[in-house]
């Protein structure tokens, strides 16, 4: 799916693989000290994760004009990954992309290897699946390395303490941190916000958001075979809860972060309902359809709707309510103007004000942010943001998930962590969730279990 805020091409799907499969050509087990730039204020770059999103995510960065940056090493489980991430971001950005094969890691190890080639202050991208972000925080922070981490961070309360807590570290470092949330960076957004602020439709007291399109994570089947268990979720990531907490949390932060972000409050519960249709013998754990009210600390509510189905009317847009007027938050577009209105109707004859073309594209404009706070040493740090945006989507899945209702403080403070070993699995590993007897893996059941552990 195209992203709304760019109607060419997303940066999630723009590095798609081209050309033939070929057998790996990555190097790996090899110890290999940091790289020195050629020239003391390049910012050199680490990729750990090289599908669609985490190539993007490189390009974002190496298209940045804001002083020298490099690509110098590369991470994945998946040869095959690693390879095409590598020409692709080497046709685009040579000579910005210098990743010789003994710099190309494979294993579930190969973050660290990755990171061993930055020089303190130079910049690890993590863009693996949600699970392991405080895995490889835990060693960026370490090594003094700033940080790009796409989102969700965490996928429940023990991994959300954990992020929290290492976000704290890297402060006391002085470590800059972004997190993939772009709404927050998008130039629109950002001039609308600070009209709401001011006043402008008056008290906010609802918001109304809903992404609906077809299935994002595609059709996952069973394991046909030639991976491992463990290898074939993480490679099917978006449908196992353990290693992204579903297509929920995956895509949905993003409206449900940027309503909190106007709101400038986390809701304090969530009470939702979900299903799933159509699942012939799809053996993920999503629902197709869930429907959440959310309520902020003032009375507020987020009405979120999202439906994954193919065949129905497609809609991925957010509004706001005020006590004088409304606002496009996210347009259906596109293109994605922000406006505000005197009523409700978002009629043409009501408009009071929309934002000029043409848009700053906020993939971009997030790496700019970054970049510019580590060159010139300004305060940057989203991880608590970031965390607790995680969290309150967690809450919602979890409402929907088990039929009850769930407060943030009960969200932050469940015991139930899905993978707590998850910075042991090696290639050979079993997987964090086991089938049962009938080859299907444990779906949630509203109201029959409801010990939280969706």
């Amino acid at each position: 799916m195209n992203d709304p805020l760019n109607p060419v091409i997303s940066r999630r799907t723009l590095l798609k693989n081209t050309g033939k499969i070929a057998a790996a050509t990555a190097v790996a087990g090899m110890v290999v000290p940091y790289v020195h730039a050629a020239e003391d204020n390049t910012l050199q770059l680490a990729l750990i994760g090289c599908g669609d999103r985490g190539t993007g995510a490189a390009a974002d960065a190496l298209s940045r004009e804001n002083g020298p940056i490099k690509l110098v090493a590369l991470a994945d489980v998946f040869p095959v990954r690693l390879k095409n991430s590598c020409e692709n971001l080497k046709k685009m950005f040579d000579p910005k992309v210098d990743v010789p094969p003994e710099r190309q890691f494979i294993g579930f190890d190969a973050y660290q290897k990755a990171m061993d080639c930055l020089k303190p202050g130079d910049i690890a991208i993590f863009t693996t699946p949600p699970a392991f972000r405080w895995v490889h925080f835990t060693y960026a922070v370490q090594k003094g390395l700033h940080v790009f981490m796409e989102k969700p961070t965490t996928v429940d309360g023990p991994t959300t303490k954990r992020m929290i807590a290492l976000g704290e570290e890297a402060d006391k470092k002085n470590l800059k941190v972004a997190v993939g949330l772009m709404y927050r960076h998008c130039r629109g957004q950002e001039a609308l916000k600070e009209r709401i602020d001011r006043g402008e439709i008056g008290d906010l007291v609802a918001f109304r958001s809903c992404r609906m399109h077809g299935p994002i994570a595609g059709f996952i089947g069973p394991n046909p075979g030639g991976l491992s268990d463990l290898l074939y979720q993480v490679q099917k990531f978006h449908g196992f809860l353990w290693a992204s907490g579903g297509a929920y949390s995956d895509f949905y932060i993003h409206q449900i972060d940027q309503c909190s972000w106007f709101k400038d409050a986390w809701p304090l519960k969530a009470v939702a309902v979900g299903g799933r249709h159509y699942r012939n013998n799809c053996i993920d754990q999503n629902f197709d359809v869930y429907s959440v009210e959310y309520t902020y600390p003032d009375g507020a509510v987020l009405y979120f709707q999202g439906r994954s189905i193919s065949g129905c009317h497609d809609e991925m847009a957010t509004y706001a309510y005020g006590t004088k007027g409304s606002a496009v938050i996210l347009d259906p577009g596109p293109p994605a103007k922000t406006r505000t209105y005197k009523g409700n109707h978002f009629k043409k004859r009501e408009l009071i004000w929309a934002y000029p073309d043409p848009k700053s594209n906020p993939y971009h404009s997030e790496w700019d942010d970054l970049i510019d706070a580590i060159r010139t040493d300004k305060p940057y740090n989203e991880t608590r943001r970031g965390a607790e945006a995680s969290l309150v989507s967690s809450m919602g899945r979890m409402s929907a998930h088990t039929g009850q209702v769930v407060t943030f403080e009960e969200m932050l403070n469940c015991p139930h962590e899905f993978a707590p070993d998850v910075d042991k699995l090696t290639m050979d590993s079993p997987a964090p969730l086991q089938a049962g007897p009938d080859g299907k893996y444990p779906v949630p059941q509203p109201g029959i279990v409801i010990d939280r552990e969706y």
